[in-house]
Formats: C-alpha cells, sequence, structure tokens
C-alpha cells in the first residue's frame, strides 16, 4: 500500500499508531475468549497455562512492533483509558476464579487477583518482546510455578511495624 493510500484511511502517523494499538487490545480478548470456548479447566495450573498462553500469544504475533507500540508511541486519555478498562476487566474475571477455587489460599482475593494480572502483562510483554526473547513455552511453565505457589500458600497480612 502507498502513502498516500494509507493516508486516506488515516490522519496522522498517531492515528495509525493508535489502530495498532486497539488491534492488539482486541487481538487479546479474541485469543482469550477462543480459548475459554471450551470452558475453564478444573486445575489452578491449567487455569494459569490457559490465560498465561493466551496471553503470549497475544505479544509474539509481531514482537518489535508491540514493543515499539507500548513502549515509544505516544498514547491517548482514550487509548489508555481502554488499557485501564481492559486490565479491570481482566482482574475481575480472575478475582471470580480465586474466589471459588479450592486449590487458592491467599488472604485478599482482589489483590491477588491485580497481582496475577500485572505480573503476567508486564512479564510476558518484557520478555517475550525483548531483543533475545525467552522461549514461549519456557516462559509460560515458569510463570505457571511462580503463580501457582503464589496463590496456594496461605498469604498473613504483612504487619506495618518497621524494624
Amino acid at each position: 500500500m502507498s502513502i498516500g493510500s494509507l493516508y486516506q484511511y488515516f490522519p496522522n502517523k498517531d492515528a495509525i499508531l493508535r489502530a495498532l494499538m486497539e488491534e492488539h487490545i482486541d487481538a487479546g480478548g479474541r485469543i482469550l475468549r477462543e480459548r475459554l470456548a471450551g470452558g475453564l479447566p478444573a486445575g489452578l495450573d491449567d487455569i494459569l497455562r490457559l490465560f498465561i498462553g493466551a496471553t503470549i500469544d497475544n505479544h509474539r504475533a509481531d514482537p518489535g512492533l508491540h514493543r515499539v507500540l507500548f513502549e515509544e508511541a505516544p498514547r491517548s486519555a482514550e487509548l489508555l483509558a481502554r488499557l485501564h478498562d481492559s486490565e479491570n476487566l481482566a482482574v475481575g474475571a480472575v478475582a471470580h476464579l480465586l474466589d471459588g477455587h479450592p486449590e487458592v489460599a491467599v488472604a485478599n482475593n482482589t489483590l491477588s487477583a491485580r497481582i496475577v494480572v500485572a505480573a503476567v502483562e508486564s512479564l510476558v510483554h518484557r520478555l517475550i518482546t525483548a531483543r533475545a526473547p525467552v522461549e514461549s513455552g519456557q516462559l509460560e511453565d515458569e510463570l505457571v510455578v511462580l503463580l501457582g505457589a503464589y496463590l496456594r500458600r496461605d498469604h498473613a497480612e504483612p504487619s506495618s511495624a518497621s524494624g
């Protein structure tokens, strides 16, 4: 496609970047819905693997482009709001899963859901889009171990005393 033709659809470079970012957000939702279409697995590790694998697949489609879009490109207030809304939906879904899962033994499901979502998104982004990326299967396995151990043990509320 020629540059002139491209600018018939987009008024400027920022609009192109915004469209690419929005497509990435939409793709993440589609991937997860497809994986959940067969139902939610019973085991905690399988549930984690489903969510982690979907996040990895969304990031590895074009890691260089993804890195530019989310580390270097400007973000409008609308796009930031959409990113926060997407994250809040993910946190709500994970909190719901944690609430009823017999393997989960955390003190605060909402906080733990926020930690799980942030950990998966940031670690996958950082390690899949790196110039020397971690192999996706290894990353998935390690994140399942990390988050499974975190969610299975009882977390006492930390004391506020400093010492």
